[in-house]
């Protein structure tokens, strides 16, 4: 028999956190991407969170693969992409060895530990651009492989390395959206290992599948014309309550 998740909360917390996701993998304000997973687990265990987004994220990355086709900085993709698949195979075994309460917590962790860097970063201003690193961008790139494996929270890992980079707006959002693009697709084999796509996850991704290139479509229109401000600013308070309620799930309750 096949079961469609029903609850009221599941669907007010999905949509907008899944649209928000899609504004970024348009390229507009990339760290929304981290907000869909915190958002579902308030009610779903992580790794079914986990793999209703992976299914979004895979359509989203059809719109955003080919906004952003050939746009990217070819010296840091040669870095950051192998990197982040040996991250994707080191986080496939954790996620098949530890328990939904400790992913839960893990990436409440993630989740405020990306919160506090955002605010830390705002807060310094623009420091002089960092230099290419390989070593830097292996270790970033590798460390998101892993917590966008658990729970699709590569970001933070992510951007310590090319935040400071300070690369032209439209290279820096290029080389995000087709980084993870390509790890999310690498990541659709260990999540079948692991019989995360079963009949009721499936669905439930299809009924939010038409929200996924409106968001890619406004978020491209968003990048060129929008400031970031605002925006920056829901996402890193709903990433606040979402985090602060996974710690709660995972360690303390």
């Amino acid at each position: 028999m096949l079961i469609l998740i029903t609850d009221p909360l599941f669907y007010a917390l999905a949509i907008p956190a899944v649209l928000l996701t899609a504004i970024g993998k348009g390229g507009f304000a990339g760290s929304a991407g981290g907000l869909a997973v915190p958002a579902m687990a308030v009610v779903l265990p992580v790794p079914q969170a986990a793999a209703i987004s992976l299914v979004l994220l895979c359509a989203m990355d059809l719109s955003g693969l080919k906004a952003w086709w050939g746009l990217w900085d070819k010296r840091e993709m040669r870095v950051i992409i192998p990197g982040g698949i040996v991250g994707v195979g080191l986080g496939a075994l954790l996620l098949g060895s530890l328990s939904p309460q400790m992913v839960a917590g893990l990436l409440g962790v993630i989740t405020l530990g990306f919160v506090a860097y955002r605010l830390w970063s705002t807060r310094r201003g623009l420091p002089p651009a960092a230099p290419h690193s390989v070593v830097k961008g292996a270790i970033c790139s590798a460390a998101s492989g892993i917590t966008s494996t658990l729970a699709h929270a590569g970001a933070p890992p992510l951007q310590i390395y090319m935040l400071p980079r300070r690369l032209p707006r439209a290279t820096f959002a290029a080389t995000n959206v087709v980084f993870f693009g390509v790890i999310n697709y690498v990541k659709l084999v260990p999540y079948g290992m692991l019989g995360l796509f079963d009949w009721t996850n499936l669905l439930t991704s299809l009924v939010l599948l038409p929200l996924c290139p409106i968001g890619v479509h406004l978020g491209i229109w968003m990048q060129k014309r929008i400031p970031e401000a605002l925006f920056y600013r829901i996402v890193v308070w709903a990433l606040l309550a979402s985090g602060l309620k996974l710690v709660w799930d995972g360690f303390i309750a």
